[in-house]
């Protein structure tokens, strides 16, 4: 699992009562390329997810196994503010996963406990399903095209004005025409190589529709006509 909100990490430890040293450095928090010696030391003693929650055993009240943390997710306002657990099944096979939010789990020496459940109402709950790649891909194209229709709508203003000014005004917006006009294309050919990439690859290209997206978007303000 992609961890990607190391402060949200915090919050959930919090709320469980997992503790930590306090010289730990959350792994993926380091912003710099590489790390010293002193910083390699640090990263050994820090805390991991993987090995301090992850595949950790869920019990109930009553010292009952009622499965296991599959899975931590990020809300879209950046807090960690659901366990996936999952009961039953073997390697994945069979086993019903649910979202149980982070306040119905409790640290309890060590041990994480959710009152009052049983394997039986775990696997009541509704099962929790990741959405489909695929529709992940779809939104961030949908956004990208939306962005490129704006530009082409800048670019179809700047034309129709340059044809009413006068020629000195004219060379100026047809340096800016031309300039947003190549961005376009770089856009919409970056898109497109998105679009058509493998779905367990597509993304790779999401670096460099950014960067195009962000190069148009600079264009269509620089073009004031």
């Amino acid at each position: 699992m992609n961890i990607r909100h190391p402060m949200a990490l915090l919050a959930l430890c919090a709320a469980l009562g997992l503790a930590f040293p306090a010289l730990a450095q959350v792994a993926g928090s380091s912003t710099s390329m590489g790390v010293t010696v002193t910083e390699s030391t640090q990263l050994a003693m820090g805390w991991s997810v993987k090995h301090t929650l992850l595949g950790k055993t869920v019990y109930n009240d009553q010292n009952q196994k009622i499965g296991k943390v599959a899975d931590l997710i990020i809300s879209p306002d950046k807090k960690l503010s659901y366990v996936i657990v999952g009961a039953g099944g073997f390697v994945g096979i069979g086993r019903h996963d649910v979202a149980v939010p982070v306040m119905q789990i409790q640290d309890q020496a060590g041990k994480l406990v959710m009152a009052g459940a049983t394997r039986e109402t775990i696997k009541s709950l509704p099962r929790f399903d990741y959405p489909p790649k695929t529709d992940q891909r779809e939104k961030f194209v949908a956004m990208a095209e939306r962005d490129i229709e704006k530009g082409q709508a800048k670019l179809t203003e700047l034309e129709k004005k340059a044809a009413t000014v006068t020629d000195d005004a004219r060379a100026k917006m047809d340096v800016q025409i031309t300039a947003l006009r190549v961005d376009i294309k770089s856009a919409e050919a970056k898109v497109l190589e998105l679009k058509t990439a493998a779905a367990d690859r597509w993304h790779q290209f999401e670096a460099g529709v950014n960067a195009a997206m962000a190069r148009m978007r600079k264009s269509v303000e620089a073009a004031t006509g």
